[in-house]
């Protein structure tokens, strides 16, 4: 029997699904956001929308709406700093948050996160092969995403962001410790001018042991972007309930 990777932990299966508000300010995303409705739940807010205006006000503004909030911003900077940075952002009640770094600033990150997740990114998915040469990284993408994983559970992190492509892997050798976000999903056929090159579908990412995946362009770009944002939802929904019938 093959093994199966699809995560148990106990997250309702219409918060799997994070939205990157992957648009130039907040009215913007406000506007999305009510657009979007019931259909997701869970918001990604990156550096581009943070840096248009009011974002923690914007944060207050999905949390009264009962969403939930993961902040994107890869903080890499001295150790204390990327630790005040976490303690800032616990405050003021994000649900997930990215560090960018090595084992000290990890270990700050940890020290300081209260009741928000630390997640620790591997490798980005826009990058492949030949990037990571000219970056100076020898390894194989795999050992290189293992490798950072295991840093990450040792220290004290909650989670890592990695592409769905080494997810399996990482449940291998790890189980279900760790949180796994999967950005670079592709509902549909992935287009040229993508800038994502590590990409895989809605159910591989699940199927691989994803434990939430991240949609930007699919949903932002579609003609009805709540049909295509419970469009994805089914696709989760339809994982799980293969997977674990006697829980949905």
């Amino acid at each position: 029997m093959t093994q199966s990777f699809i995560s148990n932990k106990p997250i309702p299966v219409r918060e799997r699904l994070i939205m990157a508000l992957d648009v130039p300010s907040i009215p913007e995303a406000q506007s999305l956001v009510q657009e979007l409705d019931d259909s997701v739940i869970f918001y990604k807010v990156g550096m581009e929308l943070f840096m248009s205006g009011d974002c923690f006000g914007f944060i207050e503004w999905l949390k009264q709406r009962n969403k939930k909030v993961f902040v994107d911003l890869k903080f890499f900077d001295v150790p204390a700093t990327v630790g005040r940075a976490i303690k800032a952002l616990s405050s003021k009640g994000v649900d997930l948050a990215t560090i960018h770094g090595n084992d000290a600033i990890m270990e700050a990150a940890a020290q300081e996160k209260g009741g928000l997740k630390v997640l620790a990114v591997t490798a980005l998915t826009s990058l492949d092969r030949g990037d990571l040469d000219d970056l100076g990284f020898q390894c194989d993408v795999r050992d290189l995403v293992l490798s950072r994983a295991k840093r990450a559970l040792q220290i004290g992190c909650d989670g890592i962001v990695s592409s769905g492509l080494e997810v399996g892997m990482l449940r291998e050798h790890l189980d279900h410790r760790l949180l796994v976000i999967t950005p670079g999903i592709r509902p549909v056929d992935n287009r040229e001018e993508d800038d994502q090159k590590r990409v895989v579908s809605v159910a591989a990412a699940f199927e691989n042991g994803a434990d939430y995946i991240v949609v930007g362009r699919p949903i932002r770009d579609a003609e009805n972007r709540q049909a295509m944002a419970e469009k994805i939802q089914s696709q989760i929904l339809s994982v799980f309930t293969r997977a674990h019938p006697t829980q949905q």
